[in-house]
């Protein structure tokens, strides 16, 4: 890339990376591209389609979600890793409304690095016998959308709501509060196909 390219691209990621974190994910790319000072066009040129650019924007966000998960898997405690993973996860959200909005919408792949390492996370307190034995990983993409969801509400007026929406979801998950699930929890597939609509 030339020189002016390779300087395009750094203002286009570093204004959607501020935009996004302040607004979410469906601002305007007119309004990214304003904001760096280039042209809609040059923002298509280096970025096709919006997913091109989000995907530039929070490439380093599958690494961090590694490492946390890669942190509480070193813990003692199972059941603090636990906490710690999904607390990291979601203080990841609750800094950004960008990444909350993608948290929101993607659900990890089967074959993923990130995904098998929540596996083991989750595997792992429930032999400890601290998480309930029927939860799957469907289920935490449930907690995900529901702390993204209080997030979204409460980020300017009570940006720390999301501490206890999601003491309350761990106190659901702990074994010994364990009651009967009502209903089986979606597949992967419905899961996936449930956050597309969002």
């Amino acid at each position: 890339m030339r020189k002016d390219a390779v300087h395009n691209r750094e203002r286009l990621l570093r204004a959607a990376r501020e935009l996004f974190a302040d607004r979410g994910l469906d601002i305007p790319l007119e309004e990214i591209a304003r904001s760096a000072g280039v042209s809609i066009g040059t923002l298509y040129n280096r970025f096709p389609t919006r997913d091109a650019l989000v995907e530039a924007v929070f490439a380093d966000r599958a690494a961090t979600v590694a490492e946390l998960a890669e942190l509480a898997l070193a813990m003692d405690d199972a059941w603090e890793g636990f906490v710690a993973f999904l607390t990291g996860v979601c203080e990841l959200q609750a800094a950004d409304l960008g990444y909350n909005d993608l948290a929101a919408r993607t659900v990890a792949v089967d074959g993923d690095r990130g995904f098998g390492l929540m596996g083991e996370i989750l595997e792992r307190a429930q032999r400890s016998g601290d998480l309930r034995g029927d939860v799957t990983l469907t289920d935490m993409a449930f907690v995900v959308w529901g702390v993204a969801a209080t997030v979204r509400a409460t980020s300017k007026l009570a940006p720390g709501a999301w501490r206890r929406h999601l003491a309350l979801a761990l106190d659901g998950l702990r074994l010994a509060a364990a009651r009967p699930l009502p209903a089986p929890p979606m597949s992967t597939v419905q899961t996936r196909a449930a956050m597309r609509g969002c």
